[in-house]
C-alpha cells in the first residue's frame, strides 16, 4: 500500500521526526499539513513550517505549512478546515508536537507543567478530536501518538513525574480512542523509540553534540509510522509499538542504516518496557 494521495495533519513537523515522517509519506506522494508554531528559525533549533514545507515538495509531496498552536482550540479548527478545504479531507493524524523538561517535583515550575500538559496531553487530545470527523470519511483513517507503552514502573515516574504524566496522557487518549472509535475503523496507535533518536531538541534539551553518536536517526520512525499507516486501520489499533520491533515484525533486518554511527553503542530511551526485547543483534545500553 502507497499513501500517494493521502492527506497526513502532523503537529510539530517543522523538524525532526515530525518531518522525518512527512518526508516518507512525500515519498510516496503524499499531501502533508505541517502544522507548527516556528515560523521564524528558533535560535537554538533549526527549520520553520516553510523550510519543511520545501522539502517535502522536493521529496514528491504537496505541502501546506500553518502556523498552528495546538494549545488552541481555535488554532486547531482552523488549521484542520484549511487542509481540507485544500485537500479534500484527511487521512492521517499525526500528534508529534510534544514538551520536555526531565525534572524532578520541587524543579519543575507550574509553568512548565502546564506547558507539557497542554501540548502533550491536552494537543493530543483536541487535535485528535479536531481531525476524527474528517478521518471518519477516509478510507483508512490512522491516529498516531508518538507516545509510549503505559508500563506503570515507578522508576519511570520518580525523576520526572511530571514530563511522565504529560507523555502518558497522550498514550491513554490513544488506548480511549482505539476502543471509541474501533466500530468506526479509525485506527489509534503509539509509536516509540527504543533509542535515543537525533533531533536538534534532543541535542539541546538532553544529550548534547557527543550524545547524538549513540542515537539512531529519525527515519526509524518514520518508517515504523508509514509501515503502521499503509495496514489495514480495522487490524492494526489499540497498540503501543516500539519502533525497532514493530519494523523487524514487518520485515526489516538491516537497523545499522539507522545508526548516527554505526557501531557506536545505542543509548536507550525513556519509557521502553523491560520486557520489551530488541530484534537480534541490536544492542541497546
Amino acid at each position: 500500500m502507497s499513501l500517494q494521495g493521502k492527506t497526513l495533519f502532523i503537529t510539530g513537523a517543522s523538524r525532526g521526526i515530525g518531518l522525518a515522517i512527512g518526508l516518507r509519506a512525500a515519498r510516496d506522494g503524499a499531501n502533508v499539513v505541517i502544522a507548527a508554531k516556528t515560523a521564524e528559525a528558533h535560535k537554538h533549533l533549526p527549520g520553520t513550517i516553510y523550510s519543511a514545507a520545501a522539502e517535502i515538495e522536493a521529496a514528491g509531496g504537496q505541502a501546506l505549512p500553518l502556523i498552528v498552536d495546538v494549545r488552541d482550540e481555535a488554532s486547531v479548527l482552523a488549521a484542520v478546515e484549511a487542509a481540507v478545504a485544500r485537500f479534500g479531507g484527511i487521512d492521517i493524524c499525526v500528534n508529534n508536537a510534544s514538551a520536555i523538561q526531565v525534572t524532578g517535583t520541587l524543579a519543575t515550575d507550574m509553568k512548565r507543567y502546564d506547558l507539557m500538559h497542554q501540548v502533550n496531553a491536552r494537543g493530543t487530545f483536541l487535535v485528535s478530536r479536531a481531525c476524527i470527523p474528517h478521518l471518519k470519511q477516509a478510507q483508512n483513517p490512522h491516529i498516531l501518538a508518538l507516545s509510549p507503552p503505559l508500563d506503570l514502573s515507578p522508576h519511570w515516574f520518580g525523576p520526572h513525574v511530571a514530563y511522565t504524566m504529560a507523555k502518558y496522557g497522550m498514550s491513554l487518549a490513544m488506548l480511549g480512542m482505539a476502543d471509541e472509535f474501533r466500530e468506526d475503523g479509525i485506527a489509534c496507535n503509539g509509536l516509540w523509540p527504543r533509542t535515543g533518536i537525533a533531533t536538534a531538541a534532543i541535542e539541546f534539551a538532553l544529550t548534547g553534540k557527543d550524545g547524538l553518536a549513540h542515537c539512531r536517526t529519525p527515519e526509524i520512525m518514520a518508517d515504523a509510522a508509514h509501515a503502521i499507516f499503509t495496514s489495514p486501520s480495522r487490524e492494526l489499533t489499540g497498540r503501543f509499538l516500539i519502533d525497532d520491533s514493530f519494523l523487524y515484525e514487518r520485515g526489516v533486518r538491516d537497523f545499522e542504516k539507522y545508526s548516527v554511527e554505526p557501531g557506536k553503542p545505542l543509548m536507550p530511551d525513556f519509557f521502553v518496557p523491560a520486557d520489551s526485547v530488541p530484534p537480534p543483534g541490536v544492542v541497546v545500553g
